[in-house]
């Protein structure tokens, strides 16, 4: 088996692995990433792209000065409502005792951020959206790992840690060739690989069935590092809190004209600029783009009486009974929404919308029909939707005819049909036991040795809900952990 050796290995080159590679090469040490995709990015290309901070600038033009840390932390156990008692405190005292000089930290590295735009139970606009896109985090802050001498390897699956003499000693892995390697760690391994939103047996022995049959959001998140972690005695907290089954629209089939914008900084601030100033008809379409794009259906669409079918053309659920969890035990676990022309003609506008950007924009069927003809489908009669479907008529006729939530059957042509919709796993809470400064935690209550964990895979319990915490979390705990794996000596 073929070895190298660096000073600290980080697994995982998302946004929590890109921030600790690059703190621990700014602290001196020789730094491997790898990263079992062909690319930098992780989940954290996949996000929205928030992140949640206090006494930033952008609060400080706002005319927000008395925001502070400890609202912050206050807030978060208003997010985490009866859970709350699971929550992981001093995780969540680090976090928003952090984020101000992390989000300072995006800004320098070239990241540019809209808002703060308001969230409640947040008491003060905090949630701040990068532009042009989260791709911007692994372009910018890829580019600081470089300039500061990180090394990487790409298509390149860690496979296991090599534990010796009470210490990890490294990582074995497959490289992009095929072949088995060891990367030696002189001080320690980062954990940085993300959720287990993808990996079906770690969903079915921590979480239930029903989140192991929903296919993940990303599906590269197998739960790498929880597995190899807990096979040298780590453990597992909140592994039952999952974020899912939630109905989405399916991607477009290519990428959307916004999705190929270059992340340079430049063009964020002119973003910024055009979203400020410009005239609401010149933006509007821009973030169409994104919200028809990225985001699901609200459930205000079968409030209105909009109906649930399956592939077959057949109503299978109570709409407002949990609907995307019945949806993932469907063929292929893909539905569509269909509504009559009373129920359509509502979500043209405002309060009706077909889905929304917290505090940035809302989308409606005209929006639908011009940037997703993919998922738009329109017809005069059951019989024409059913031929664009391929559905059997009689089969949808009588889905239409059972009402609906609003106790009205559909029967007023023409029709609107939205998807395919799918049920996704978006991410799991479930992370490693750590302590205040990362490390994983073993079967024995001590740190494991030369093993930390940030990001998803080093959430130790800490409850994450609400617009921009999950990122925030991935850059604050990476930048820790990279400067404490940088000084590590466990002599």
């Amino acid at each position: 088996m073929k070895e190298e050796t660096f000073d600290v290995l980080v697994i995982g080159g998302g946004g929590s692995g890109l921030a600790a590679a690059s703190e621990a090469a700014r602290h001196g040490a020789k730094v491997l990433l790898i990263e079992k995709n062909a690319q930098l990015g992780g989940s954290t290309a996949w996000s929205v792209g928030s992140v949640s901070a206090t006494q930033t600038r952008h609060q400080h033009k706002a005319g927000i000065f008395d925001d502070c840390p400890d609202w912050h932390f206050e807030d978060l156990g208003k997010f985490a409502g009866p859970l709350a008692e699971r929550d992981n405190l001093g995780l969540r005292r680090i976090l928003v005792d952090e984020s101000p000089a992390m989000f300072e930290w995006l800004m320098q590295s070239g990241l540019v951020f809209l808002g703060p735009a308001s969230e409640p139970p947040h008491r003060l606009p905090r949630m701040h959206n990068v532009v042009p896109g989260s791709k911007a985090y692994p372009y910018h802050l890829g580019r600081l790992c470089r300039s500061l001498g990180v090394n990487f390897r790409f298509s390149t699956r860690a496979t296991s840690l090599r534990l010796s003499n009470g210490k990890v000693q490294g990582v074995e892995a497959i490289d992009a060739n095929g072949e088995a390697v060891f990367f030696r760690a002189s001080k320690a391994v980062v954990l940085s690989s993300g959720d287990y939103s993808a990996g079906r047996d770690l969903k079915m022995k921590l979480a239930t069935p029903a989140a192991a049959a929903c296919e993940a959001v990303n599906v590269t998140n197998t739960g790498d590092g929880h597995s190899m972690a807990m096979a040298i005695g780590a453990q597992v907290v909140n592994g039952d809190l999952v974020h899912g089954p939630i109905m989405r629209f399916i991607p477009p089939k290519r990428p959307t004209w916004i999705a190929k914008l270059p992340p340079h900084t430049w063009l964020g601030h002119a973003a910024v600029l055009a979203m400020t100033c410009l005239p609401n008809f010149l933006v509007r379409p821009i973030l169409m783009s994104f919200i028809t794009t990225a985001l699901g259906p609200d459930p205000g669409l079968f409030k209105a009486g909009g109906v649930l079918i399956n592939r077959c053309g057949q109503r299978f659920v109570d709409e407002m009974n949990k609907p995307a969890l019945a949806l993932a035990e469907q063929d292929q676990g893909i539905g569509y929404i269909v509504l009559d022309a009373s129920m359509a003609s509502r979500f043209t506008a405002w309060p009706h919308f077909v889905s929304t950007a917290p505090n940035v924009a809302h989308a409606y069927l005209p929006d639908y029909r011009r940037n997703r003809r993919d998922v738009y489908h329109q017809a005069s009669s059951i019989e024409e939707l059913a031929v664009e479907l391929g559905m059997d008529e009689n089969t949808l006729r009588q889905s239409l005819q059972s009402a609906g939530h609003a106790g009205q059957a559909l029967t007023q042509a023409p029709f609107v049909a939205l998807g395919p919709v799918k049920s996704y796993m978006v991410l799991t809470d479930g992370g490693l036991k750590v302590s205040d400064r990362h490390e994983v935690i073993g079967s024995d209550g001590q740190p494991i040795a030369g093993l930390f964990a940030v990001g998803s895979v080093g959430q130790g319990g800490l409850l994450l809900y609400g617009h921009g915490h999950h990122l925030g979390w991935a850059f604050v705990s990476g930048r820790r952990a990279g400067r404490f794996a940088a000084a590590y000596s466990c002599d």
